[in-house]
């Protein structure tokens, strides 16, 4: 080979190999960022929970030496996280998630900061354990979700990555790492959180939610939020139970779903112009009724009603009777009053409180079988995203023997909610920052 075609094939080879690396390497890199970004979210969640779990430790305590503080503490704790939020941090209110699905739909990154950056994500983080210090029935999970989505946009921003599935990706690992269910953080990114599939996303979405879920694997371990039930429904007349479970669960989900929706929007007349004009004060008045649920319950309904649930999944009933209604009005009063707090892990509380209060009449079975399905269903009935809330129930719970009850019951509440509220809470009240972002 002479010398010109020595030349020649050199260069063919520089050109092929700018033309390889052209090709993988940007998209190497978006993996890469994708993981790291999982991993941010991964340690954020595990901090927001041992912090959390930390501040209802001290609300106990406070309440055991003095019964009567949550009268005093309560009240004015949720004053102060609502005057802190309206001041501060106007778009950390609520649950979040709301937030984080009117910022997917927002084409202007502008109108996105306003409702996830890492200022939001902080004013969150430090507000919600507030409202937990002082009593609040309110989860981490919402919250973590819209940190997860305020990390990953930060992340994009500061390596100018204009990818469209950074807030899904961000959303997902929120929810895995939180609850340690990699599969209910993938199936909410695409159910609840997009409410389409993204091929182009999706596997994005997946290597987030593996990064994110190996980071909890790594610092907690292995393990299951509620622990494993190896309880049965043995197919026959005791599947009653899931169709009671799935209309009394679909139907207390659609009225929660809909007090919410209605606050959110605003109430018409005299009451709602005076929560306008004095939303501090209301936001007292919401604490004071959580305290007095607290009293009428022996403290049980504040927090995140996450040993309240564990306690009713190891088949015991001894949590008073009150305690599912209850959880259900404080926690919406927790809500309403806007300070920032979610709502996944007081519905699952719910739901395992009506389990208990539908006992009674269905005396053959099992009060872990029927808390699972009214988990499910109450969960179900609050979002509206019936796969989310069977596979969030069966992957913390670990029961594969309850799957097809579990899942016909989440399609029942589904139905039975859209009586009462015909939209889910978490897109409904997204339309309220969608509108003010345009």
């Amino acid at each position: 080979m002479n010398s010109f075609h020595r030349r020649r094939v050199r260069r063919l080879r520089r050109r092929l190999h700018v033309q390889t690396r052209r090709i993988w390497w940007p998209r190497w890199r978006r993996r890469v960022f994708f993981l790291a970004g999982g991993l941010a979210v991964g340690l954020c969640a595990i901090g927001m929970a041992i912090v959390a779990d930390r501040a209802q430790v001290v609300f106990g305590q406070l309440r055991a030496a003095a019964p009567a503080a949550p009268f005093i503490v309560t009240p004015l704790g949720f004053a102060l996280a609502a005057y802190l939020t309206r001041a501060y941090f106007p778009s950390a209110g609520g649950s979040g998630i709301p937030q984080v699905i009117a910022a997917h739909r927002m084409d202007e990154s502008s109108a996105r900061t306003a409702l996830v950056s890492m200022r939001v994500a902080a004013g969150k983080v430090l507000l919600l354990i507030l409202g937990l210090l002082c009593g609040a029935s309110a989860g981490r999970e919402g919250p973590t979700v819209q940190v997860g989505a305020s990390i990953m946009f930060g992340l994009g921003k500061l390596a100018r990555h204009r990818e469209p599935g950074l807030l899904i990706a961000g959303s997902a690992a929120g929810i895995a790492a939180a609850f340690n269910a990699p599969l209910a953080g993938i199936i909410f990114g695409i159910e609840e959180m997009s409410r389409s599939f993204e091929t182009r996303t999706s596997g994005l979405i997946l290597g987030t939610v593996i990064a994110a879920g190996l980071t909890s694997l790594a610092i907690l371990g292995d393990y299951t939020y509620f622990g494993t039930t190896a309880e049965t429904l043995p197919f026959g007349p005791q599947w009653i139970a899931v169709v009671v479970a799935g209309i009394v669960g679909g139907l207390g989900g659609g009225l929660f779903s809909r007090i919410l929706i209605e606050f959110g929007r605003g109430l018409p007349g005299a009451a709602g112009r005076l929560i306008r004009r004095r939303p501090v004060l209301f936001a007292a008045l919401c604490g004071l009724a959580v305290a007095l649920c607290g009293y009428a319950t022996g403290g049980s309904i504040f927090g995140t009603g996450y040993d309240q649930a564990k306690l009713i999944l190891a088949n015991n009933d001894s949590l008073p009777k009150s305690f599912g209604p209850l959880k259900l009005a404080s926690t919406a009063l927790s809500s309403i009053s806007g300070i920032p707090g979610g709502i996944f892990s007081p519905s699952l509380a719910v739901g395992a409180g009506l389990a208990q209060d539908l006992l009674p009449i269905l005396p053959h079975i099992p009060l872990a079988v029927l808390a699972i399905l009214c988990m499910s269903a109450y969960l179900t009935g609050v979002v509206q995203a019936p796969m989310t809330s069977f596979v969030i129930v069966s992957e913390m719970t670990e029961n594969h023997a309850l799957v097809i009850p579990i899942m016909i019951c989440a399609l029942i509440a589904n139905a039975s909610s859209r009586l009462i509220c015909p939209e889910g809470v978490y897109h409904a009240l997204s339309e309220n920052y969608h509108a003010a972002g345009h």
